[in-house]
């Protein structure tokens, strides 16, 4: 199937190895220093009862601070009771709005009403009223004849 590659010989290379260089940090760090305290603590040997001996680093015993006394009322209670006065005052000032609300909504409906019947009082008596004079002008229409747009009597 393929042709036969007998007549050519192989060609030898030579082997590379490739070996990479490491890339060297542009800063290097600092080397890690101790620090050392700004005084150095007194040792301490200590004797066990079964004759051991413990020796090291004394150190002081932590002072605690004062604890600030209590006040006799909690601050949650103080503001409880604050809100609670501050909310008597506004739910005291909404009751006042809604009344002067509730008293102006009354006040229109009664001029409104007020109105209503002086109006359909003056009109009942205008309507009911036999005498007198009606107040518009009264046209008495007799036998009369129109010819060519002209009124005849």
């Amino acid at each position: 199937m393929f042709p036969d590659n007998g007549h050519h010989t192989p060609t030898e290379r030579a082997v590379e190895v490739h070996h990479p260089t490491p890339i060297t940090p542009a800063v290097t760090p600092a080397p890690m220093v101790p620090l050392q305290p700004g005084t150095i603590p007194a040792v301490a040997s200590i004797v066990l009862p079964d004759g051991r001996i413990v020796t090291g680093y004394a150190i002081e015993p932590t002072k605690t601070e004062p604890v600030a006394a209590k006040p006799p009322v909690s601050r949650a209670a103080v503001n409880v009771a604050l809100g609670g006065i501050g909310f008597l005052a506004v739910c005291g000032g909404l009751l006042i709005l809604t009344t002067f609300i509730t008293a102006l909504t009354a006040l229109i409906t009664q001029l409104i009403t007020l109105a209503a019947v002086i109006f359909g009082g003056w009109i009942a008596v205008q309507v009911f009223s036999g005498s007198g004079h009606s107040g518009g002008t009264t046209v008495n229409i007799r036998k009369a004849v129109i010819k060519r747009n002209r009124f005849y009597q």
